[in-house]
């Protein structure tokens, strides 16, 4: 009898422990559907950078992002978001047809002497985004006007 006990102990053990292995490697059926969902892209800009160059410090400097809803749905812009507060996008919040083409304008407040690179999110249809850029370099203006000119003095004789 006791070894009849200890042979079922050392079964019952043995199908515990296979019961708690890690079976990843097999197949189980999914629930739902395994096909990945593509998301087509439906705004289309020409250029998502624009560099503005060398400007002046303290001259406010503004930029026009041109798309397209390339879809077959209207499209929302739901916000459109600038990495800081010395750049302002401006967009029109109602919906754009397909096929059509709208803007989003983009100011940047030069007030700081340095190079610069700039970004602005657009969020639309509910979830995507697309990235902006804006960069460019801001050189220092002279702290006063440019010195007059003695040499005028002579014509004006």
């Amino acid at each position: 009898m006791k070894k009849q006990m200890i042979t079922l102990f050392a079964a019952t053990l043995l199908t515990i422990a296979g019961f708690s292995q890690n079976h990843d490697n097999h197949n189980h059926a999914t629930t739902g559907n395994t096909t990945p969902v593509v998301v087509t892209e439906t705004i289309k800009f020409p250029e998502t950078t624009h560099d503005f160059g060398k400007i002046p410090q303290g001259k406010p400097v503004t930029y026009i992002f041109t798309f397209e809803n390339t879809g077959k749905d209207s499209l929302k812009l739901d916000n459109v978001q600038a990495s800081c507060g010395c750049t302002t996008p401006e967009w029109n919040k109602t919906p754009v047809a397909p096929g059509i083409k709208s803007t989003i304008k983009v100011g940047y407040n030069a007030a700081a002497e340095g190079p610069f690179e700039k970004t602005i999110t657009v969020y639309y249809n509910g979830g995507q985004t697309k990235v902006l850029v804006i960069k460019g370099a801001v050189w220092k203006t002279p702290d006063q006007s440019a010195p007059t000119n003695q040499a005028l003095n002579i014509f004006k004789q």
